[in-house]
């Protein structure tokens, strides 16, 4: 079922959440321990997220160095396959942009749709490490909204190859990521609100945020986007903190902002046991107020960890 099929039929806030792939050599049944107790919420979709190669350097015999390719966290499509077989619950796998060239994409969306798999999220995904801006593959997107474009022609039944005859269409509910206090790469709010516009009224059915810590912006950004013509439901993207060190991380990586006095509690709590628990306290707080306000759905960034989650699920319901 679509995810925006999912939201129509809701009576209620629905409970999500999105997992890693296991590093490559890791068993499924890790991740299956994971996911297990949080299904006692009923969630009606699992995303899945789509990780990009990366670069290694190996020292040869003759004293050079080999750069290598390996993808860490491969399985994506293996696993939404599993997740829909063993708990009967809608898989949502991320497509991103970023380490594949748009037949790789195609052939990755026909093997979705092969599975019976309804959605996709598409994302620009995350630049090489070693690179200071986001560089596309040779034939590959620079932009989630090109990315968007390609699940739009082939749900139109517009393949790569235009000589295919009689093509079948593809039928994917579209979600994309939407960013409350702008994506990094913005100038503006303005700016990125008006390429979101975009790419909504091109065919996404639904956005995700990124997460956020200070619910007023999650607010705002849904008043904007209403304003804006944008009406597609729009989910907020939440994570509980659960180390001192994710104080500076977070902010660092996902170019958000903590409120100071998050900041402040966890900065000066006695250790990462301590930290987790006000984490947990502070999410479980900003949910029962998305909640209260009716939101669509909440939806965790687990980043592999289901314990958190599941005490903050435990205690909304």
């Amino acid at each position: 079922m679509k995810v925006t099929e999912h939201l129509k039929k809701a009576k209620g806030t629905l409970f999500s959440f999105e997992i890693l792939p296991p590093l490559k050599g890791e068993n499924i049944k890790n991740l299956f321990s994971h996911i297990d107790p949080l299904m006692e919420f009923k969630p009606p979709f699992i995303d899945v997220t789509y990780h990009r190669e990366e670069f290694v350097y190996k020292n040869r015999e003759n004293g050079l160095l080999e750069k290598k390719s390996i993808r860490k966290r491969p399985g994506t499509v293996g696993i939404c396959a599993a997740i829909e077989n063993r708990y009967e619950v809608d898989a949502v796998p991320h497509i991103i942009c970023g380490g594949f060239n748009r037949e790789e994409t195609e052939n990755a969306l026909i093997d979705l749709d092969f599975l019976g798999i309804d959605n996709v999220l598409v994302l620009q995904g995350d630049a090489k490490k070693n690179e200071a801006m986001f560089i596309p593959e040779s034939d590959g997107h620079k932009y989630a909204s090109d990315l968007l474009g390609q699940v739009i022609n082939m749900n139109n039944g517009k393949y790569l190859d235009e000589e295919i005859h009689e093509p079948a269409p593809t039928d994917f509910c579209i979600g994309i990521a939407g960013y409350p206090e702008k994506h990094f790469t913005a100038p503006n709010l303005k700016t990125d609100m008006k390429y979101l516009k975009m790419k909504v009224d091109n065919g996404a059915g639904y956005i995700v945020t990124q997460m956020f810590f200070d619910n007023s912006k999650y607010f705002e950004f849904v008043d904007k986007c209403r304003a804006a013509d944008i009406n597609v439901p729009i989910i907020p993207g939440i994570k509980p903190i659960t180390t001192k060190k994710q104080t500076t991380v977070l902010p660092r990586f996902f170019h958000i902002d903590l409120p100071e006095d998050l900041a402040d509690e966890i900065d000066n709590a006695a250790d990462n046991k301590a930290a987790k628990q006000i984490g947990v306290e502070w999410c479980i707080k900003q949910s029962k107020e998305l909640m209260n306000k009716g939101v669509p759905v909440l939806h965790y960034y687990s980043m592999g960890k289901s314990d958190p989650v599941y005490k903050i699920a435990k205690e909304l319901f």
